[in-house]
């Protein structure tokens, strides 16, 4: 621990121009459970000196490579070596720093999708559990409050048994060919060699996937999938769709896309049982819709009494003060922290490799089902 007992935390990835790093390092310091204390911010070893310089680090502890970084980090007295690492670079490369770190003794948080390929996911799962090292993949929508809230209520059997799930993810941001700008989020996102196979699937899909496993506790077994290069010359999807049975008996849809013109951030899961259904949007992550057999249908909100046990604890503020995006991604690096330090938590509290596994093998399902035209096994 630091002076003040915090975590020390290394950062891969997250230098000049990226996005999602900057979140991360908002998420990671707000509930006080870790310092940044060292990082190679990109594969441009000046661009991770300025971006270290810019957040005020110990330029000895500011490196060149993520290589240069196990091994020098792995070489410093056990008091000051960072203790964990937060891997927030382009897909392909999350496989490589993930075994080297652990292997060298230090946890890993890392950003979705888990990584490009099943075989590389299956060896990532191997390394975590070789490893005795905490893992934890920051599909962030689990930590909403209200989706805590939903999954209680599934779990719990209170809307019955479960007969359809239909999840939605769509963006409009990339219905032109954006990656042509030089634009740095899609020129990435939109190179399979970058973001592996999955175009829509990998960077928003698997989010939606994760999300209805997550909230039924079932797993998905096969789908009858679709997918689209709406932009000329994208060699990766950039619209999808599925039709899918679940382990429960269920069954559903899937659908995710980034050229619908108008959408933002439209996440969307409902879940139908014998007794009831749900329905949540993270455009309005704070709201969710109950609905019941033979009462009106309820709107629960976030930080409200009523709420469950695991909802409520994982509010921040009082009712009717929105939150969302942030403090769940913080509700991750909360019991990150709290996993590595042994402490009691949800059950749950954060997405694993072997969830991340999973995402994986849903995108290589739906790319073979839609390239067969027939049901494929996940």
């Amino acid at each position: 621990m630091t002076q003040s007992g915090k975590l020390r935390m290394g950062m891969v990835g997250g230098g000049p121009g990226a996005f999602i790093g900057a979140v991360h390092r908002l998420c990671l310091a707000m509930d006080g459970d870790f310092d940044l204390v060292a990082g190679a911010f990109s594969s441009d070893p000046e661009k991770s000196r300025l971006a270290g310089e810019e957040l005020g680090l110990d330029p000895a502890r500011v490196y060149p490579s993520w290589q240069t970084m196990v091994e020098k980090e792995s070489g410093l007295p056990e008091d000051q070596r960072i203790q964990a690492v937060s891997i927030v670079t382009p897909n392909h490369v999350h496989h490589g720093p993930t075994l080297a770190f652990l292997e060298h003794g230090f946890h890993v948080i890392c950003d979705k999708p888990l990584t490009t390929s099943s075989k590389l996911a299956e060896a990532m799962a191997d390394a975590v559990q070789n490893s005795g090292r905490i893992f934890a993949l920051t599909h962030n929508y689990t930590g909403y409050p209200m989706i805590r809230e939903a999954r209680e209520l599934v779990r719990s059997g209170q809307l019955g048994a479960i007969r359809k799930v239909y999840a939605e993810y769509l963006q409009g941001w990339l219905a032109d060919k954006l990656e042509d700008s030089g634009q740095k989020q899609a020129e990435w996102r939109t190179d399979p060699e970058r973001s592996g196979p999955g175009g829509s699937l990998g960077d928003i899909g698997t989010h939606a996937f994760n999300l209805l496993e997550h909230v039924t506790g079932a797993t998905m077994d096969r789908v009858l999938a679709t997918r689209t290069m709406f932009v000329p010359g994208r060699p990766v999807d950039d619209d999808a769709m599925a039709l899918f049975e679940m382990s429960d008996g269920s069954n559903g849809s899937l659908i995710c896309s980034q050229v619908c013109i108008g959408r933002e951030n439209g996440l969307r899961l409902r879940v139908f049982g014998t007794e009831g259904g749900l329905e949540w949007d993270q455009e309005h992550p704070n709201d969710l819709r109950v609905h019941w057999k033979n009462r009106p249908t309820e709107l629960r909100r976030t930080a409200n009494p009523y709420l469950s046990a695991p909802a409520l604890s994982l509010g921040r503020i009082p009712p009717g003060h929105p939150e969302g995006y942030l403090e769940a991604f913080a509700n991750l690096y909360r019991a990150f922290a709290r996993a590595i330090r042994n402490q009691e938590d949800l059950e749950d509290a954060f997405p694993t490799v072997i969830d991340g596994a999973r995402g994986v093998r849903f995108i290589e399902a739906v790319i073979r089902s839609s390239d067969q035209g027939s049901w494929v096994e996940l």
